[in-house]
């Protein structure tokens, strides 16, 4: 982490923990929840650019497809701003995609890049090898203007797990694990950098989840070193969307391994903590209400009746959550008591559930099968809890 605040200085400059800098961000991303607040701040300035069209990302997906007037309104918003100032990088109903599972999908982040968005769990993309963390708005609001953006530079906390996973355990449990020991506070303002042979084995899917959530521990990010599935994944996206697709500043995508390899942590980095897990026994876990960090194996939760559940968000939206889903379901039917809400996180993993059958699997199960929004997840729409109802999502 420290490496690559320090790669977004200017030449020759040195900082360490508890420095405050002024960092070039290389993408700020805004949905239609934050970014309406900061295009009123950018527009006071009356200014007729920002600093970079290529660099700045929209994604409304909090409550789009548009639930009501209110949510209409935020949108057409972002749409007139991104008219106005020529944004490239702009994801409407359609097009759209949950922004933390859309933005890698497109290619749009590599490891070393520096990202800011109005949005807390902009923490995923560290698993691609980036600093990226969450900001306010009026902070987005000044990097479209200077295309930098203040922080300090975090200490780091070292997580090892140790252990080969047993079947349904993935970096969803592990990174709710982790949150249970150490507390929401556990990490607060720190970077937290998953290692150890048990994140070295894991898909990117799985790491996307351990990042996204770890500003569920007060985290200022998530960070895992880039390594060959790191590498793969970044090939196949760059192929699937060409160069053209994910330029920025006219810098053309490439997978330079010695230069984004170079940023891994030294063998004496110093750490403010180090915690080693052995993860071989683990469960399943579930965090209960009303902390993320209240987690428990789900072998401890017996007879708990559940009135929903929700498959999607963020973290779990991924063609792989889906696939597992719709294995167990195949051939059976949903508790007549439970609605079923499933929501792939981005247009492409929709259709892929299309092409696979997925999606008539969960249909047929008796389950919705949603376009992709962050929808319930923030209690936003598709899918409400009213009075003393229980959802596992």
């Amino acid at each position: 982490t420290e490496k690559i605040l320090n790669v977004h200085l200017a030449k020759g400059a040195k900082v360490r923990p508890g420095d405050f800098i002024l960092a070039r961000v290389d993408l700020t991303l805004g949905n239609d929840i934050t970014a309406p607040i900061a295009i009123d701040e950018f527009e006071k300035l009356k200014l007729k650019k920002v600093f970079d069209p290529r660099r700045v990302v929209l994604v409304p997906d909090h409550f789009t497809p548009a639930k009501d007037f209110k949510s209409a309104n935020a949108v057409k918003k972002l749409r007139d701003f991104v008219h106005r100032f020529k944004i490239k990088h702009y994801f409407e109903v359609g097009r759209m995609g949950i922004e933390h599972a859309l933005l890698p999908e497109l290619g749009l982040i590599a490891p070393g890049d520096l990202i800011i968005g109005a949005d807390s769990h902009t923490c995923t993309y560290g698993a691609l090898g980036a600093f990226a963390t969450g900001v306010g708005s009026t902070d987005l609001a000044a990097s479209w203007v200077t295309g930098r953006c203040w922080f300090k530079i975090p200490e780091s906390i070292k997580f090892v797990f140790k252990g080969k996973l047993n079947q349904w355990v993935s970096g969803k449990d592990l990174v709710l694990f982790t949150i249970g020991d150490i507390g929401v506070d556990g990490a607060l303002y720190r970077a937290m950098e998953f290692s150890g042979y048990t994140v070295e084995n894991l898909d990117m899917d799985s790491r996307f989840a351990m990042c996204n959530m770890a500003i569920e521990a007060g985290g200022k990010s998530g960070i895992i070193a880039p390594d060959d599935i790191t590498f793969n994944y970044l090939k196949q996206v760059f192929s699937r969307a060409g160069p053209s697709a994910f330029s920025r500043a006219g810098d053309k995508k490439k997978i330079d391994r010695k230069k984004w390899t170079a940023l891994r942590s030294d063998s004496d980095a110093h750490y403010v903590q180090k915690k080693e897990y052995d993860v071989s026994g683990l469960e399943p876990q579930v965090a209960c209400p009303h902390l993320p960090s209240n987690v428990k194996p789900v072998g401890q939760l017996k007879d708990i009746r559940v009135d929903q559940v929700v498959i999607g968000s963020c973290t779990n939206g991924r063609i792989s959550d889906l696939r597992i889903a719709a294995k167990i379901l195949k051939g059976r039917k949903i508790h007549p008591r439970v609605r079923l809400i499933v929501i792939p996180a981005t247009q492409d993993i929709y259709l892929t559930c299309v092409k696979e059958g997925l999606a008539e699997i969960f249909v047929k199960a008796g389950g919705v099968f949603s376009t992709p929004t962050c929808g319930p997840c923030l209690g936003g729409h598709v899918g409400i809890l009213t009075d003393g109802e229980v959802a596992l999502a």
